[in-house]
């Protein structure tokens, strides 16, 4: 009866060990931290841009950014049609934004030697 514990135990011990050198050996958990690390800067990013950005362009501009629109009516339904427009252009500022922090962080890493192209 002990020596079936023993091999249970074992087989435990065993798991855990391959389980954790998966882990390490594909980098799983500095993924984990990345992507929790890039939800987190993704979130700041679009903040940034819809509350300091498309106000400051919205100074220059008509109305804010994001309520930038050409409107029509169709002529086959006689509906409104409206093409947001200014949501777009606040999704390519906010990728725009993404991108040079990214490059920053690349050109930044390849200086330490840690990142290489």
């Amino acid at each position: 009866m002990a020596d079936k514990m023993d091999k249970a135990s074992e087989s435990k011990k065993g798991f855990f060990k391959e389980f954790v050198d998966f882990l390490q050996a594909f980098g799983v958990i500095g993924l984990a931290i990345g992507f929790v690390i890039g939800l987190a800067s993704g979130k700041l990013v679009s903040d940034l841009v819809k509350d300091i950005i498309n106000p400051l362009i919205g100074l220059v501009l008509p109305g804010d950014l994001s309520t930038l629109g050409y409107s029509t009516n169709t002529t086959l339904s006689g509906k409104q049609v409206t093409f947001a427009y200014g949501d777009f252009l606040s999704s390519i500022i906010n990728f725009l934004v993404i991108a040079l922090v990214v490059f920053i962080a690349y050109k930044q890493l390849k200086k330490m030697g840690l990142a290489k192209l």
